[in-house]
């Protein structure tokens, strides 16, 4: 910790939150990065870190410049009736990848995934804790089923964004939704 006195003003104080934050999931994940953790690297009080951040996922969020926050997003995919389920979750999917400042920063995310083992570590974990752990216990379905689901949507991403496949191109959002969301409300019903 630094000495007494006043800290420095608050864009500051945040600035090196995240970028200890930063530091330490790149160094030791999300699962094993605490925010005590990140407080004490960034001479900081812990009270701090939860004052500029939520939690852990919205402190990585800021910190890997992840294009959205996962807690804003859960809602509008679980809320609603059962049955509709694959077709709100694939349509906000859609949604997320067709946004002209988001689409590019996922595809970000997804060519870090797979490029080796360290970006595909930390984005694992924190897809799993942030998104995938998350919907499957508040739909009480099994994790598999859940983790079927991001498989199906990251395969379509890769088919469609990397390989480029040409009729994967060409689909509509309609008829991507007819495709998909029979296969997903099938996983997650």
């Amino acid at each position: 910790m630094s000495g007494p006195g006043r800290r420095p003003g608050p864009s500051a104080t945040r600035a090196r939150i995240v970028a200890a934050a930063r530091e330490l999931f790149a160094e030791k994940g999300f699962d094993a990065t605490s925010l005590r953790a990140v407080a004490r690297a960034a001479e900081v009080d812990p009270a701090l870190v939860h004052h500029y951040f939520t939690g852990k996922a919205a402190l990585f969020v800021a910190a890997m410049e992840f294009p959205f926050d996962p807690s804003e997003v859960l809602p509008l995919v679980l809320e609603g009736p059962r049955e509709e389920l694959g077709e709100r979750l694939v349509r906000t999917f859609l949604g997320l990848w067709g946004d002209p400042e988001l689409g590019p920063r996922l595809l970000a995310v997804v060519r870090t995934a797979v490029a080796g083992e360290g970006g595909a570590a930390l984005v694992r974990e924190f897809v799993s804790a942030a998104l995938l752990n998350r919907i499957a216990d508040a739909l009480d379905v099994p994790r598999l089923r859940v983790a079927a689901v991001a498989s199906q949507m990251v395969g379509f991403v890769i088919a469609q964004r990397v390989l480029e496949l040409p009729a994967v191109v060409a689909a509509s959002d309609d008829e991507i939704v007819a495709l998909l969301a029979p296969t997903v409300q099938r996983y997650l019903g």
